[in-house]
């Protein structure tokens, strides 16, 4: 839940790929369904993408609607425990990271606003931000720079809370 300037709560439904920590989709409501998060996965596995296995938690979200969209799909869901969050660690670990890095240093005003946020964040993620798990790189694998491009250079991201620095040609 992400509250806005105006005390209403957004909520934020993110599927993540385990296999780099990547995010393969978001979405922004402020009224969250069973119908709508069905409609969600749909959206995240177009044609024939979707995974064996969707591990998720005991949400009220996923109801018979999403169940059945979920088999047709192809998908075998994995639900954890009741109060058990640290069996899907890297879904826990993405929202925590999104909270620290990013919404705490934000206002939000509106859906429009936080999926905007968002984008840039999961941009920066995906692209820049370093995992230890992942050797220190970055979910989409990023090519190692040569010490011959001399210079280096500061690009900010997500508004400037972030930034990434590479190397250029003089």
């Amino acid at each position: 839940m992400v509250p806005t300037a105006t005390f209403r709560l957004l909520f934020v439904f993110v599927i993540l790929a385990h296999d780099r920590r990547r995010p393969v989709h978001f979405a922004v409501t402020s009224h969250p369904t069973a119908e709508w998060t069905a409609r969600q996965l749909v959206q995240a596995f177009p044609w024939d993408s979707a995974p064996r296995f969707l591990v998720h938690d005991r949400d009220g979200n996923y109801g018979n609607v999403f169940r059945e969209t979920a088999a047709g799909l192809g998908i075998q869901e994995v639900p954890c425990a009741p109060r058990s969050p640290w069996q899907n660690a890297y879904a826990e670990r993405l929202i925590g990271s999104i909270r620290r890095e990013c919404l705490d240093h934000v206002i939000v005003f509106d859906e429009s606003g936080l999926r905007r946020i968002l984008r840039s964040y999961f941009d920066y993620y995906a692209r820049s931000r370093t995992h230890l798990s992942l050797d220190k790189d970055a979910p989409i694998p990023r090519a190692v720079q040569p010490a011959a491009l001399a210079r280096v250079i500061e690009l900010a991201e997500v508004g400037g809370l972030h930034h990434r620095y590479e190397r250029r040609a003089a």
